[in-house]
């Protein structure tokens, strides 16, 4: 529901460092109605037909900016097509201890080390920290939405952990 991206540099006229932004449901100015329901329609569907989701960084790894690169795009093609083609289904994975996500530890064309963004960084400890950063915003910007969506919603909120 929380729509996250940041404005780069290069991408973004007037910005010289990254700014993180949430748009719920990515189109926060077009959806009229409380995010929850979005959400809501959204899992009932994915639950009629099926369907399984994948969230893939096409993104900044590596480090922070300045230090790090945008995810190459050959292995973000080599994640979409694994995906698609159900090779995920059979690897096994790992929790990040964050945001809950299953990370997988392997990806046809995509070295293990790319997969597990706290392994790309070469100081883990800054990686924690900026991590647990993005989990407090992610927190802050979920509070305007935590009253119309369900327990079972509110209790997948990102965890940041202690040093």
């Amino acid at each position: 529901m929380s729509g996250y991206t940041a404005k780069v540099a290069g991408t973004e006229v007037g910005v010289t460092e990254p700014v993180a932004t949430f748009s719920a449901c990515f189109g926060e100015p077009f959806m009229p109605m409380h995010p929850g329901v979005y959400a809501d329609l959204l899992s009932d569907k994915m639950s009629q037909h099926g369907s399984t989701a994948w969230l893939i960084n096409t993104g900044w790894s590596g480090g922070p900016y300045g230090v790090g690169n945008r995810m190459k795009i050959k292995y973000t093609r080599a994640m979409l097509n694994a995906a698609l083609n159900g090779e995920l289904e059979s690897v096994e994975f790992e929790t990040d201890p964050r945001f809950g996500f299953a990370i997988p530890k392997t990806c046809p064309g995509v070295p293990s080390e790319v997969l597990n963004p706290r392994q790309t960084w070469d100081d883990q400890e800054k990686y924690d920290e900026t991590a647990n950063r993005l989990a407090n915003m992610f927190n802050e910007n979920f509070k305007r939405y935590e009253n119309g969506v369900s327990d079972d919603v509110n209790a997948v909120s990102p965890k940041p952990m202690s040093a």
